[in-house]
């Protein structure tokens, strides 16, 4: 049971300190420091690399072999389709 609780406190160790923290983090502290400060460019690239953490968040949460799996199933059916158009137009 104790190795159990360590790799939880591991698990809630490496979302603290994940990438996508880290640049929450700088994007808040670039931001903070720019309206302190009245600079627009932090104030800018604050609001930038919050959002840009946010859009990262989103693209690593995708399941994205369930993706091309659904995109690779979607362009067989497109063959398909075609394939039977182009042989209901041949004379």
């Amino acid at each position: 049971m104790n190795k159990e609780k360590e790799q939880q406190e591991i698990s809630v160790l490496g979302r603290l300190l994940s990438m996508e923290a880290f640049i929450f983090l700088m994007g808040l502290v670039s931001l903070g420091y720019g309206v302190v400060n009245g600079i627009a460019v932090n104030v800018f690239f604050g609001l930038f690399i919050l959002a840009g953490g946010v859009v990262l968040y989103f693209v690593k949460r995708k399941d994205w072999k369930k993706h091309w799996e659904e995109q690779e199933a979607i362009k067989l059916r497109l063959d398909e389709i075609r394939k039977r158009e182009k042989e209901a137009r041949k004379p």
